[in-house]
């Protein structure tokens, strides 16, 4: 899951994205938590951001954008991470998505979180900072919970209103707001991420519209392919009538017979016709015949050679020729 959180200030981004951190295990990136540790880490990153803010100007983008890089290079966020505080103008944003899109990590989401005026006014009023672990309370939303001490010092909250937080500076915030951040929300849209909540009303009525809207968006970005598809459903034809059945069973029978006797009619034809067509040859066969037995010479007579007599044998033990006659 990665998602951007819009709003105008005292919206309710840090609180929601406290409970996404809890519910989903991954990281928030506030690009003004990670000014703070880069300055007191002193990085690269952190001397430059540093330069820039004593010097009264704003950090430039290239610096905060380093910065977020190195934060998505960390374990935690290979699950996703949650974006506060930036993109802030249409710039930053185009340059986000050149940065997501290199690391491969394009965004999933963005929700926008609707507020009115008023209800700003009393939020940002009501909005208390700690000073040790700088985690972000509201007196009237989301108070410190009772007996829970701070991650840092392990004893009460030390809480303070920055100078920021004060209702004379409220009004300057939102024009800011209007005219930088708010026309990301037509940005987001044209590429389908977008969604908006009503982020009024209890703490937990709002944590379910955000929990809704990004499930509703993960269904939405998955392909169709892998959606499940309602099963096909198959019409049931309907029984036949009682009174059509038996006219059906009548009509076999008869329906039998008359294949029967169209059958055998046709094997009589075939015969009959065979019969003819036989007949026919024969009587076309039988002058033709005669006239070749008339045409037949008679069969000549071949005389059978003479037989040879038999030879005499002379009887065994004569003698003949001059052993005979000196018998004699």
């Amino acid at each position: 899951m990665r998602i951007v959180l819009l709003g105008p200030p005292g919206s309710g981004k840090g609180t929601q994205s406290q409970r996404l951190i809890k519910r989903h295990g991954i990281p928030q990136i506030s690009t003004g938590d990670l000014l703070r540790a880069a300055v007191a880490a002193r990085s690269e990153l952190g001397l430059a951001a540093k330069a820039a803010m004593d010097a009264g100007k704003l950090v430039d983008d290239s610096i905060v954008l380093g910065m977020i890089q190195e934060r998505l290079a960390q374990p935690d966020a290979a699950r996703g991470f949650i974006l506060d505080g930036f993109p802030r103008n249409l710039a930053q944003a185009g340059e986000l998505a050149k940065l997501l899109a290199k690391l491969g990590q394009p965004l999933d989401a963005v929700v926008l979180m609707e507020v009115d005026n008023d209800e700003l006014v009393r939020r940002i009023g009501g909005r208390r900072t700690c000073r040790n672990c700088g985690q972000v309370f509201n007196v009237f939303t989301s108070p410190p919970p009772a007996g829970e001490p701070c991650p840092r010092t392990g004893a009460e909250h030390d809480l303070f209103q920055r100078p920021d937080d004060n209702e004379a500076t409220v009004a300057e915030r939102l024009k800011v707001y209007d005219e930088k951040t708010r026309p990301l929300a037509d940005f987001y849209a044209a590429r389908g991420l977008l969604r908006r909540i009503d982020a009024m009303g209890e703490l937990e009525a709002v944590t379910a519209r955000l929990e809704a809207a990004l499930a509703a968006q993960a269904k939405a970005d998955k392909p169709a392919a892998a959606r499940k598809q309602p099963a096909a459903r198959t019409r049931k034809r309907k029984p036949a009538p009682k009174q059509a059945v038996k006219q059906s069973k009548a009509r076999k029978p008869a329906k039998k017979a008359a294949v029967k006797a169209k059958a055998k009619k046709t094997r009589a034809k075939g015969r009959t016709v065979v019969r003819a067509k036989t007949k026919v040859a024969t009587k076309a066969r039988r002058p033709v015949a005669k006239k070749a037995a008339k045409k037949k010479a008679p069969a000549r007579k071949v005389a059978r050679p003479a037989r040879k007599p038999a030879r005499k044998t002379r009887p065994v033990g004569r003698k003949t020729g001059a052993k005979a006659k000196r018998h004699r």
